[in-house]
Formats: structure tokens, C-alpha cells, sequence
């Protein structure tokens, strides 16, 4: 029998008398085992999937305690083995090499306590064989071993503490302290992350700021947490929700829609997983699936791949397959679609009024696309589906009757997406800081509501101590079961098992991540892929004969902009010397306008992220309009981030769509301007005209 020791009785006796005290949330937590139990090959465990690349495999091992955590082993104190090297070798560190021999070997690891093996067989499948119309070809394949040992996850679970389980679902972010933006882990968020048992922290720009201090804090975070993994996420879409400061500016998704292609989606994303992994970064809230079919949406936008459902679920899975083959976790959002809104819902809560025959056609279906390709997580929109939940509340802003936002409701999140969809993943709020949850929701109502709705990990709660109080009174009371909570924990902790997210027993050295991370972030390779990506996505929409530009080095060219023209022009001067620039975001004065009389072209740049910035009563329009009237030289539109500026000047000689106002894309207009790059973008947009019909289709696009 098992000795039980006093600091054991100790621990029980003071979480008895907290819990009888009705306590908050910071008990005593189960005490952190350091004795191991089992050595079990990572690829073991069931919930694994097993990939072999150029017929090699990396087999890992990890020893489980008797409290049920577990932990990455250290390669120098294993021993590997294969028991018929003809078949495949093994060394120290468990990379595995087929010979190319048909047969089965036993690979075997040992800590010299316990032991574990697991079967490769190389040899023909007979379903291939059966198919086959020539002779089949062997190839690898893996044979896990079965038994309780490896049902690490359920074993967890079972040993965790109510805390350290409401921990999991909780991802606060520390962007500030004291107003100071966090670059550096601070004692304070050390403490944090012990007391509530975080499951995970979102970062943003301000906590990422360069290579090194990005690799240093993440690894400070990782190092803070005490028994599993964090998830440590960020919104690293590409285009304009980029945040790594030093990495790769990805042209974003639209941009991508207007390539039409899987293959440089798919390496764009990839890319930026591999950003991400060098840095210690495991999850990504991308990508954005939301189908952008109205023109007016103040906060999708560009940030979607298009407005047909067909190209957003093509490239979303191409993005999603890409992100994930780093192993990187992708997060598809924001269900069920936040594209047909005209309301932003961090300032407002927008409503999406189709019934679900037409929810299903279009804002679900690249939902479901990513869930049947294996996305590891779906984020939740603060949206309301009235035809799909119809469910009032009254609201604590005003007391008036609300319809129940997606994000706090069953029937949305369990009914539909678990039930109907059958999505097996994580699923993770928006940020519950949004003024769509926190003007008509308390901060614990609306995360137990979200819990209660379904969801597993509840993203930047208001207010980290009485959520996890309210949450931990909520199941204490029985408005949440635990068993409610164990199925997102164990979602939670299947993820970080399929994406190797584990504490590790010896960690990598600072430096030798440093290093890696300088050569990765922002490399060479990278940078050519974004290059690829902006110059394929640019599209001409319209050419009166006005391109690509004839300007001779003695002729001027001059380029007019406010937001972001500057860096428009930098990128024109660079291919024409002669360039003027006239910095405005209104009409132009007398001496402006005389600054045009002797230029060959005028290129405007204009910027708009709403409906009120393109309407023809805008100061910036009212610019583009007295400049046509004025030049007599051709004058070029470049939609800088909206390809629906042309809405409100659609008779300029000429009009290029860019999608974003990142330096690779600038370059690729004024390649594109010249002749040096010819356009082969299409617009994954319809742009409608002034009286409601369509003034470009979806899929029109110029070329020279």
C-alpha cells in the first residue's frame, strides 16, 4: 500500500476547511509530483497523428508522474533501439531512418527504470495493393501500442484540482503593467500564471517588439508555468492584423483571395508558422474565414479572402494546412461569420439575420471546409444569429432586450458547431473585452454563459480573479457540472499533446532559441514569398490607356496622399526619380494644384476602412475629384487597403487594388505601375456602384 505522507494530509485538510469557508479561487492547488511513473513514446499516445517525412520519423518520449502531469524526456538520459536495423536505424536522440527493406522493427526507448517501444513496419498496404492496377509500392507505417499508459490526457485530467482545470480555459493578456508595455516577464505575471493555473496568454504588438526579446519572453512564460504547457497565441493574420515587429509583413488575406492561389496561400502561411514556431509562439488566431459580402463591414474587410464562399473555404483550408504543418496551432474565425455586418463588434453588437439554409450556403461553409481538414480551433464572434438563436436577455447597459450574442449561446456553439457540424476541436472566445460582451454582460456572467454555451477557453476575461472565482463558484453551486469543464480541459489538453506543447524536462538554452529564431524571423526565404504574394495579388481594375506608366527621366511624375501616401511615393521614387510628393488628406491649394500642371501622371493614393470614407462628401474624395477635374495628365487611383475606393471616383483614368498598406505590397503597385510587374490579380470582391448594382463583378481583372 502506498505510504501517505503528512504534507498530503495537510493539503487536504486546508482545501476541506477553504471549500466549508465557501473560498475564492486561489486553494491549495495538488501538490507537483517529481516522481516519475512511466516512460511512454510520445507517438504512443492516441491522440498523436503520426506523420513520416522522406521516410524518417522523430520519436519522442515523455515520462508521466504520479500526479499525472507529464513532461518532455531528456534525450541525453535515453537509449533508443531498434530491434532489426535492416528495416530501420535509430539514434541517440530518436530520429528514425527507413532503410527501404520491407519487414517490421520494434523501436524501444529506456530511462534505464522503464521502458516502451513501438512497431514500424515498411511493406506494401493491402488496401493500396487491392486497388492497384501496377505493382504497389511498400512505404512506412506506424503501429502505436495500446494500454492505460498512454491515456495520459484522461489520467491528467483525473488527478487535476477544479482550479488547476478552470486554469486551462483561461487566456488573460498582460500587454501593460503599470503602463508599461510588458516586453519582459515581470514577478507579478509569474505569479499569475501559478496562482489561477493559466492554460494559455495572448500576446500583441506591444509585447513583440523584436527577435530576441520576443524569443526570451515567450520562453520566460513558458518556464512560469508549473505543471503543462501554455498556449501562448497571437493574431498574426498577415496584412493589416500583423503583430510580430520583426517579422515578415505577409500580404493578408485578401490579398491572397486575389492570387486565386492554394500554393501561395498555403506558403504564406506557412511561412508565418515558421515565424511563429522559432520564436516559441504555438498558436495563431487565423486564419479569418468570415466571407466579406458586404461592402460596408467596418472591421472584416480585407481580412477575409473574399466574398464567395467557395475561394474563402479553398484558401482557408490552404492557409490552415500550411500554418498547422509547422506545428502551429490555426484557429478558424469568427463563427459563424462576422463578414455580413455593418456594426465592428469591439464598439458595438452587430446582428446577421439569415436563416440557416443561407448560413449554411455561405457563412458556414468554410467553417465546415476547415473543421473536415482538422483546424485545431474555432474562435467564437460576438454576433447575433437571431434566426438560429432567437433567445433575449436584457441588457445591463440600458436594461433593454438583447438578442444572446454566438459566443454565450448554446445553440450556437454546441448545437450547431458540435452537433450539426461535428467539430471535435477547441473552441476559443473573442476577446471578452469587446464592448459586444461588456456593455450588456458582467465580466463572470458572460464567461460562465460561455462555458455554459460550449466554449473551452475564454479569451482576455475582465478581470482574471473574479472570473476565475465566479467560474470556479459557478461549478461549486452546479450551474456548471465538472464534467462540463473536464471536456473543454481535456479539448485543451489534447491540442497541446497533438502540437507537442509540454513542459519540457531540459529546456532548450536561451541562445541556441535566440539563434534560431534570428535565422528564421524574417529571413531571406520569407521575404520572397511575401514578395510573390503582393505581386500576384495586385489588380487592375480599370486602365483608360494609362498604364503601365511611359515616363520618360525627365518628366515628372507627382504622387497626392494622406494616409500611408508617403510610403506609396517612397516606393513610386525608387522606380522614377522625378517624383513629386503632396502630402494631404483634402483638397489641394492653388499652389498644389500648380504642382500638376507639368506632370506626366498623377498617382493618388487613397485610404478608407469605412462607408463614410469613401462616400464623395469626404474631405479625401472631394481631392480625388478636383484633381480629375484639374490634370490634364492621366490620373491613377491605388486603393492602398480597400479595393472599394473606386466606389467614389469611377470614372479616374485608372485604378489598382493593393489590399494592404505593407512595404512589399507598395512595392509590387509601383512594379506593377511601370510594367515590371504584369497584373494578375482578380477582385474576390463584387464592388458595387452608387446606385446599388455592380459596378466591377467578382473575378474581373485587367492585364497588360
Amino acid at each position: 500500500m502506498r505510504k501517505i505522507s503528512m504534507l498530503s494530509i495537510i493539503s487536504v485538510v486546508l482545501i476541506c476547511s477553504q471549500f466549508l469557508m465557501g473560498g475564492s479561487f486561489k486553494l491549495v492547488s495538488a501538490e507537483k509530483s517529481t516522481t516519475k511513473s512511466d516512460l511512454i513514446i510520445y507517438q504512443n499516445v492516441p491522440q498523436v497523428e503520426v506523420e513520416v517525412n522522406n521516410n524518417s520519423i522523430e520519436l519522442k518520449a515523455l515520462h508521466t508522474y504520479e500526479d499525472g502531469h507529464f513532461t518532455l524526456a531528456t534525450s541525453n538520459h535515453l537509449e533508443w533501439n531498434s530491434t532489426n536495423q535492416n528495416v530501420a536505424t535509430v539514434d541517440e536522440k530518436g530520429n528514425v531512418l527507413f532503410t527501404g527493406q520491407n519487414g517490421r522493427t520494434f523501436i524501444t526507448v529506456s530511462d534505464g527504470i522503464y521502458e516502451d517501444r513501438i512497431a514500424l513496419d515498411y511493406k506494401v498496404d493491402p488496401k493500396e495493393a487491392r486497388e492497384s492496377t501496377g505493382k504497389p509500392k511498400s512505404k512506412p507505417q506506424v503501429v502505436k501500442q495500446k494500454g492505460d499508459r498512454y491515456h495520459i490526457i484522461e489520467n491528467t485530467v483525473s488527478h487535476m484540482t477544479l482550479e488547476e482545470k478552470i486554469g486551462q480555459m483561461l487566456m488573460p493578456d498582460f500587454r501593460t503593467w503599470n503602463g508599461e508595455n510588458v516586453t519582459e516577464m515581470l514577478p507579478e505575471i509569474e505569479q499569475l500564471i501559478e496562482e489561477y493555473h493559466l492554460g494559455g496568454v495572448i500576446l500583441f504588438r506591444e509585447n513583440v517588439v523584436t527577435t530576441e526579446q520576443t524569443a526570451e519572453l515567450v520562453s520566460d512564460y513558458q518556464a512560469a508555468a508549473e505543471k503543462y504547457g501554455l498556449l501562448l497565441t497571437i493574431d498574426q493574420e498577415g496584412g493589416i492584423v500583423t503583430r510580430l515587429q520583426s517579422g515578415t509583413d505577409m500580404p493578408g488575406n485578401m490579398a491572397l483571395g486575389a492570387t486565386r492561389s492554394e500554393d501561395v496561400t498555403y506558403q504564406v502561411a506557412k511561412a508565418i508558422g515558421e515565424e511563429l514556431e522559432a520564436l516559441g509562439i504555438n498558436m495563431n488566431l487565423a486564419p479569418v474565414l468570415d466571407v466579406n459580402n458586404n461592402p460596408d463591414n467596418p472591421v472584416i474587410g480585407v481580412r477575409s479572402f473574399g466574398s464567395d464562399p467557395a475561394l474563402v473555404g479553398e484558401l482557408g483550408v490552404a492557409y490552415l494546412e500550411g500554418l498547422q504543418s509547422t506545428g502551429v496551432a490555426a484557429t478558424a474565425k469568427h463563427f459563424p461569420g462576422h463578414g455580413d455586418t455593418a456594426v465592428d463588434s469591439h464598439l458595438g453588437l452587430p446582428e446577421v439575420p439569415h436563416d440557416k439554409d443561407r448560413l449554411l450556403e455561405v457563412e458556414l461553409y468554410p467553417f465546415q471546409q476547415a473543421m473536415n481538414a482538422g483546424v485545431d480551433a474555432v474562435m467564437t464572434a460576438h454576433v447575433t444569429f437571431p434566426k438560429i438563436d432567437d433567445t433575449k436577455v436584457i441588457s445591463k447597459k440600458d436594461g433593454s432586450e438583447i438578442a444572446l450574442p454566438a459566443t454565450l449561446s448554446e445553440k450556437v456553439l454546441t448545437d450547431l458547431m458540435r452537433e450539426e457540424m461535428q467539430y471535435n476541436g477547441v473552441i476559443i472566445t473573442d476577446a471578452m473585452n469587446m464592448n459586444a460582451i461588456t456593455d450588456h454582460f458582467g465580466p463572470v456572467d458572460a464567461a460562465i454563459r460561455a462555458v455554459k454555451a460550449g466554449t473551452d477557453i475564454v479569451l482576455m476575461p475582465v478581470g482574471l480573479e473574479e472570473v476565475a472565482s465566479g467560474l470556479l463558484e459557478a461549478v461549486q453551486s452546479g450551474e456548471i457540472t465538472e464534467s462540463r469543464i473536464e471536456q473543454s480541459v481535456e479539448r485543451i489538453l489534447t491540442l497541446k499533446v497533438k502540437r507537442g506543447i509540454f513542459k519540457e524536462e531540459t529546456p532548450t538554452p536561451i541562445d541556441e532559441k535566440i539563434a534560431n529564431a534570428q535565422e528564421v524571423v524574417g529571413s531571406q526565404d520569407h521575404k520572397r514569398i511575401e514578395a510573390t504574394a503582393a505581386h500576384q495579388s495586385i489588380t487592375l481594375v480599370k486602365n483608360d490607356d494609362a498604364l503601365p506608366l511611359n515616363v520618360a527621366e525627365n518628366e515628372k511624375i507627382v504622387v497626392i496622399g494622406g494616409t500611408y501616401g508617403d510610403s506609396l511615393a517612397n516606393a513610386i521614387t525608387e522606380k522614377h526619380a522625378n517624383t513629386d510628393y503632396i502630402s494631404t488628406t483634402g483638397p489641394l491649394t492653388d499652389s498644389q494644384l500648380t504642382q500638376l500642371d507639368d506632370a506626366k501622371a498623377v498617382i493618388i493614393g487613397t485610404y478608407t476602412y469605412n462607408v463614410s470614407g469613401r462616400a464623395e462628401t469626404s474631405e479625401q474624395m472631394q481631392m480625388v475629384h478636383q484633381v480629375m477635374e484639374y490634370s490634364e495628365a492621366p490620373v491613377i487611383g491605388i486603393g492602398i487597403r480597400n479595393p472599394y475606393d473606386i466606389m467614389a471616383y469611377p470614372t479616374i483614368d485608372a485604378y489598382l487594388a493593393q489590399y494592404g498598406f505593407r512595404e512589399a505590397s507598395f512595392e509590387a503597385t509601383a512594379n506593377t505601375l511601370f510594367g515590371h510587374n504584369i497584373p494578375t490579380g482578380t477582385l474576390p470582391v463584387s464592388i458595387p456602384n452608387a446606385a446599388g448594382g455592380t459596378l466591377y463583378e467578382f473575378g474581373h481583372g485587367l492585364h497588360y
